[in-house]
């Protein structure tokens, strides 16, 4: 097993090889095997448990990272073109999932910022999330207290909603989820 160079393009049969825990972005790859700060891992505990118990008995499965996301354009799901890990994945096709991971768009994903991986959330999976048409999109922002929710819309992610510490943050897709935000940001 290899460990890539960070500055090099890869592909999926060199992901297949990595030791560790690995995304592939737009050929690149990040390493994920340094764990998350407390706050971040606190926020992702209050958001699965607000998620989970929402979807319970209904037709979509929550998961909750370290989870693989196979993306690819090609109609072969064997060869991803990007393999991501999501804080939080919602997937309603229970096709989709397979031992590995989830293969093809979830219906919506949560990346909780953190120092470490604010600027690759807010770019790099941002448009890696549109290409590959997750319908639905949350940015938890933690350092300012604050969920962006975007939608994806004639291919193309419109924000729909920035919520605060004191709002309730509605669903884009899921029209009956709410979830106030305090308890999300009780640890700041």
């Amino acid at each position: 097993m290899a460990t890539p160079d960070q500055g090099k393009n890869y592909s999926y049969a060199d992901w297949e090889t990595w030791e560790g825990r690995w995304e592939l972005i737009n050929g690149k790859a990040y390493d994920m095997t340094q764990a998350p700060s407390s706050e971040h891992q606190f926020s992702v505990g209050e958001l699965y448990f607000s998620l989970r118990r929402f979807f319970q008995n209904k037709q979509c499965f929550v998961f909750v990272a370290p989870f693989d996301v196979f993306l690819g354009q090609k109609d072969d799901k064997e060869t991803p073109d990007d393999i991501v890990q999501p804080d939080i994945a919602i997937i309603c096709d229970k096709k989709q999932i397979r031992k590995k991971g989830c293969y093809g768009a979830p219906a919506l994903v949560v990346e909780v910022l953190s120092p470490s991986t604010a600027l690759k959330d807010d770019n790099e999976k941002f448009y890696t999330y549109q290409r590959h048409g997750i319908r639905e999109y949350w940015i938890a922002d933690t350092a300012n207290q604050m969920v962006h929710v975007y939608y994806l819309q004639e291919g193309t992610y419109q924000r729909i909603a920035t919520y605060g510490q004191q709002d309730t943050l509605h669903s884009a897709q899921f029209k009956e989820l709410s979830i106030p935000l305090a308890p999300l940001f009780a640890w700041s």
